[in-house]
């Protein structure tokens, strides 16, 4: 009879479960994801944010892109924590729409903060310049959140995660700790040129195989050793930020080293067939310096920006190649890697 009793409280404490689940979920259901923009600090470009709202979800457009968002939703409360997603290169905040949202679906407010200089609308300091200010621009975002009467009430900062993708993966282990130089480039360009092109070269041209690729390695080493004779050591650190997730990062100029031990948990994520930013020349050499980084997501049908979504449209040429799905990725595979760098951030920021 005790056997039973027991039993027939398990079933009712998993029923009480069960039904206080189903009422959070059909709550979260009937809440939206509020989207709002503030204005950047210091000169800086504006700050995207995504944030848990209790208006509803309606139609809304940003450029060739088409979402159900909140605009400008009430904020309301989630778990308290703040997440600063840093774009790549180029890059706006609509691509990484989709992790945002199930970031905020898991209670984060999430900040984009749009890369002076390095952004869809400008390409004017593409590369070391721009990676010497992103990390500071990433703290100047966390100030301009924190400065927000409608989010200051509703987030803790003591405890902020931040995730960079390519050149914002750059950014992201400068954070965690790691300090990087031009030089550092330069060097692996002069030793690795002929193997990690599009690393050293970008989306100016790239080797076919023909009798033109021997000028092109001329002039990209001639450009290489004009533009990266800085050996100056970069890092940047806030104590703030305590969780960082780096994906596909850009890495071959930083002091591994100084990625041995970083200073908060790091996670990475690897694409095997990345084309722009190899992962054996990138995340590859991070994760064997780092005994205590975590391989969050491995993806090894995945290219460059597979992970972005919804997918930059329009694209051509170089950039296509380096950028679109590698044949035989399933788009199925991006939910869970979301869910993974979602689930990382959880257990760092959250009690």
């Amino acid at each position: 009879m005790q056997a039973q009793a027991r039993a027939s409280a398990r079933w009712a404490f998993t029923r009480w479960a069960l039904v206080a689940a189903l009422a959070l979920l059909a709550a979260a259901a009937q809440a939206g994801t509020g989207l709002t923009e503030l204005a950047g600090r210091e000169g800086d470009g504006p700050v995207t944010v995504f944030y848990p709202s209790s208006a509803p979800d309606a139609a809304v457009n940003r450029g060739p892109f088409n979402f159900r968002l909140a605009a400008n939703g009430a904020p309301q409360r989630g778990n308290g924590r703040l997440v600063v997603l840093s774009h790549g290169s180029g890059g706006a905040p609509w691509p990484q729409a989709d992790l945002a949202q199930q970031l905020v679906a898991a209670g984060f407010v999430v900040a984009l903060p749009e890369h002076r200089g390095d952004n869809y609308r400008d390409h004017g300091m593409v590369g070391p310049a721009s990676w010497k200010i992103r990390p500071a621009e990433v703290s100047r975002a966390i100030d301009a959140v924190a400065a927000d009467a409608r989010f200051a009430p509703l987030l803790a900062l003591d405890k902020v995660g931040l995730w960079g993708m390519s050149a914002g993966g750059h950014t992201a282990l400068t954070v965690a700790g790691g300090r990087w130089s031009p030089a550092k480039l330069r060097e692996h360009c002069e030793a690795h040129l002929d193997d990690d092109f599009p690393t050293c070269v970008g989306l100016a041209t790239q080797l076919q195989g023909n009798w033109l690729d021997g000028l092109k390695k001329t002039i990209a080493r001639t450009v290489i050793r004009h533009k990266l004779d800085d050996s100056q050591w970069y890092s940047h650190s806030d104590p703030r930020i305590r969780a960082v997730v780096a994906e596909v990062p850009f890495a071959v100029d930083f002091d591994l080293q100084s990625l041995a031990q970083p200073r908060v948990p790091l996670g990475i994520v690897q694409a095997g067939q990345d084309k722009w930013l190899a992962a054996r020349f990138h995340s590859g050499p991070v994760l064997q310096a780092c005994k205590s980084c975590e391989l969050v997501a491995d993806l090894p049908t995945a290219g460059h920006a597979s992970l972005l979504s919804p997918q930059i449209p329009g694209l051509s040429g170089l950039a296509a190649q380096l950028l679109t799905d590698p044949p035989g990725f399933d788009r199925v595979l991006v939910a869970p890697a979301h869910a993974r760098i979602t689930a990382f951030f959880t257990r760092h920021l959250l009690p």
